[in-house]
C-alpha cells in the first residue's frame, strides 16, 4: 500500500490520542504506518533531499492540522493529547478527516489564512496548492523540477558548442570536483582527441598519486558496448587503472553492464549525470536564490520525539 498522505494520517493519529493520554509523534508515526500497513522500506523512505523520511513529515504535518484545528493540543516535551473537541469529533465517528473537513473550525481558518496575509510575501508569490503533498514535498518537488528544466538547458547548450569549448567544460568539471590539482595542470592532461570528444590523463588527487583516464564525448547517439570496450582497452595503454567515459548521451544497456564484469574500474557519465555534476560543481551554472528551511532543535529544548 502506497504511503498514506497527510490528510489521510489525520484521523488515524486522532484516535491515537481518544484515551486522553500524552503521546509522542514517533508514537503517531507507528500508529499510522500499522494503519496503513507501512513496509519497513516504505517507512524509511526519504524525501527528495535525503534529510527527511517522507512517512515522518507527513505525519508530523497532519500532527500540525489538527492541532491548528483545536483537535489536539501540544502538552510540553514534543508531547500531545486530544482535546475536548477532538474528543467530540471523534464521537461522531468520522470516516475522513483532511483540510476540508477542518474548515469547520475557526482556529484552522485563521490558521489557512496566514499565508494569504503574509504582509513580507511579494505580491506574485504563488500560493500553496490545496493537495495531499505537504510543504516541504511541494517545495522539493518545485526544486527537483527546476533542476530538471536546468539540465535540460545545459544539455543543449553543451551539444551546440565547439570542441575546444567542450574540452574546457571537462576541465573545469574535473577541477571542481577535486581532480587534476589545477586548472593549469588539468588542461595540459587533458586534450583533443578528435571525433567529437576529447581524452586525457588526470590526476586523481592533487599530489598524483594515482591517474585517471578520461575520454569524453560530445554525442547524440547512444554509446554501446563496443566503445566502452574499446575505452577499457586503451587504458592497458596509458598505464591506467581507472576510467572515467563520459557522454552528452546516454550508454547502452549492454555497455553498463559490461563495465560491472571487468576488472579495470570504469565510470560511466551519460548526459544526465554531467548535467547533474555541473550544477553540484556550480560549473556552467550561477546561483540566483537561496532558500533555507529550518525546523524546531528538540535536542535544545530536551523534547522527545
Amino acid at each position: 500500500m502506497p504511503i498514506p498522505d497527510f490528510q489521510s494520517a489525520m484521523l488515524p493519529i486522532l484516535r491515537l490520542t481518544q484515551d486522553g493520554k500524552d503521546h509522542t509523534l514517533g508514537e503517531a508515526l507507528d500508529a499510522v504506518a500499522v494503519e496503513f500497513k507501512a513496509t519497513e522500506e516504505e517507512r524509511n523512505e526519504l524525501l527528495p533531499s535525503g534529510r527527511q523520511r517522507r512517512l515522518h513529515n507527513r505525519v508530523g504535518w497532519a500532527k500540525t492540522y489538527l492541532q491548528k484545528a483545536g483537535l489536539v493540543e501540544a502538552n510540553g516535551r514534543g508531547r500531545f493529547r486530544i482535546t475536548p473537541r477532538g474528543q467530540q469529533v471523534l464521537q461522531g465517528k468520522p470516516t475522513r478527516i483532511d483540510m476540508k473537513f477542518l474548515e469547520q473550525f475557526p482556529e484552522y481558518n485563521v490558521f489557512a489564512a496566514l499565508k494569504h496575509d503574509a504582509p513580507d510575501a511579494p505580491p506574485s508569490a504563488p500560493e500553496l496548492p490545496v493537495s495531499n503533498e505537504t510543504p516541504e514535498e511541494v517545495l522539493e518537488e518545485s526544486y527537483q523540477e527546476l533542476r530538471r528544466r536546468l539540465a535540460e538547458e545545459l544539455l543543449e547548450r553543451i551539444k551546440a558548442c565547439d570542441p575546444r569549448f567542450f574540452e574546457k567544460l571537462v576541465v573545469d568539471l574535473l577541477v571542481a570536483m577535486g581532480y587534476g590539482g589545477s586548472r593549469k595542470d588539468a588542461g595540459q592532461a587533458v586534450g583533443q582527441s578528435g571525433d567529437e570528444g576529447i581524452d586525457g590523463i588526470i590526476k586523481e588527487d592533487r599530489l598524483g598519486l594515482d591517474v585517471v583516464y578520461i575520454q569524453a564525448k560530445r554525442w547524440n547517439n547512444t554509446v554501446g558496448r563496443p566503445t566502452v570496450q574499446a575505452f577499457a582497452g586503451s587504458l592497458e595503454g596509458q598505464r591506467a587503472r581507472k576510467g572515467v567515459l563520459i557522454t552528452t548521451s546516454d550508454f547502452s544497456r549492454e555497455a553498463r553492464d559490461y563495465v560491472k564484469h571487468i576488472e579495470k574500474k570504469i565510470v560511466l557519465i551519460d548526459g544526465t549525470e554531467l548535467a547533474r555534476l555541473m550544477i553540484d560543481s556550480g560549473v556552467g551554472v550561477t546561483e540566483v536564490a537561496t532558500y533555507t528551511v529550518k525546523r524546531l532543535d528538540l535536542d535544545y529544548f530536551g523534547d522527545e520525539e
